[in-house]
C-alpha cells in the first residue's frame, strides 16, 4: 500500500528540508519523491548531507520543471497548506483525510508541499482535489516543510500498521486478587506497626484511598513479588554495622 503514495515538493528552497524530507520518507516506509523547480541546484550536496541513511531517496527523486507533469503518475492529489484558501477546493481534515485513504485503496495519491517562503501557489492548488490543512495553534500556523510532510507520514503509517499502535497485553498475565489482598493487608499491617494511620477517625478514609490506589493496578505475579519485597524491606529496622 505504501508505494501508491508519492511526495511533490514544489519549489523547495533549501537542500537541508529535502534531505530532511527524504529521512522522514524512509522512516516511514515510503520512497517515492518528486521535486519541482528546486531553488538551488540539483543533485544538492546539502540535501545529501541532511538525508544521511535516505540517500536512496534523494538518488531516485525525479526532478521536474513544472507542477503538471510531476503529478502525471497519480490518480488523486491532495495539497497541503497553512492557511484557508479562497478557491473552489474542498478543504479537509487529518480525519477525512485518512477516510480518503481507506476509500480509495486502489488509487495513486500524489501529496503536494509548497515553498518555504510562500507554501503552493494557487495556480498550484487549482491542480489537487483536495486541500488538507494539519491543524496547529491559532497563534503560530506555519510548519516547516519536512515537519508538515513527517505529520502526513507518521498519519499514513499509523493507519496503514494500525496493529502495532495497539497495546499488546496477550502475554502480560494479570495476577488474580488474592495475590493483590495479600500484598494489601501486609502492607496495612506495616502501617499500623509504623503508627501510620494518625489520626484513628481517619484511618478508614485512609485505607480505602489505598485499596483505590492498589487495586486499580494490573501488575504481574511477578510485580506483585517485588511490590511484597520492597514494602517488607522497608518495614525492617536497620542495621548499625559500626
Amino acid at each position: 500500500m505504501k508505494n501508491k503514495f508519492g511526495f511533490i515538493l514544489v519549489k523547495p528552497q533549501l537542500g537541508e528540508n529535502i534531505g530532511a524530507c527524504a529521512r522522514s520518507l524512509k522512516n516511514f516506509g515510503f520512497s517515492k519523491l518528486h521535486i519541482v523547480s528546486p531553488k538551488q541546484s540539483w543533485p544538492n550536496n546539502k540535501a545529501k548531507i541532511t538525508s544521511v541513511g535516505a540517500y536512496d531517496i534523494i538518488k531516485k527523486a525525479k526532478i521536474y520543471s513544472n507542477t503538471y507533469d510531476a503529478l502525471n503518475d497519480f490518480n488523486l492529489i491532495i495539497s497541503l497548506s497553512a492557511r484557508k484558501r479562497d478557491i473552489n477546493k474542498r478543504h479537509i481534515s487529518i480525519d477525512k483525510f485518512l477516510k480518503i485513504i481507506k476509500s480509495k485503496k486502489n488509487s495513486k495519491i500524489g501529496l503536494m508541499f509548497g515553498s518555504e517562503a510562500s507554501g503552493l501557489s494557487n495556480d498550484d492548488l487549482s491542480l489537487s482535489n483536495f486541500v488538507l490543512q494539519i491543524p496547529t495553534s491559532k497563534k503560530f500556523k506555519s510548519l516547516n516543510l519536512s515537519h508538515s510532510l513527517t505529520v502526513v507520514c507518521y498519519e499514513i503509517f499509523k493507519l496503514i500498521n494500525f496493529k502495532k499502535f495497539q497495546k499488546d497485553t496477550k502475554n502480560i498475565k494479570i495476577s488474580s486478587k488474592r495475590n493483590i489482598t495479600s500484598l494489601v493487608l501486609h502492607l496495612k499491617k506495616l502501617l499500623e506497626k509504623k503508627g501510620f494511620f494518625i489520626p484513628n477517625e481517619k484511618k478508614h478514609s485512609m485505607l480505602m484511598n489505598i485499596n483505590n490506589l492498589i487495586y486499580r493496578l494490573e501488575p504481574s505475579d511477578k510485580e506483585v513479588r517485588i511490590l511484597a519485597s520492597i514494602i517488607s524491606s522497608l518495614g525492617k529496622k536497620n542495621i548499625n554495622h559500626n
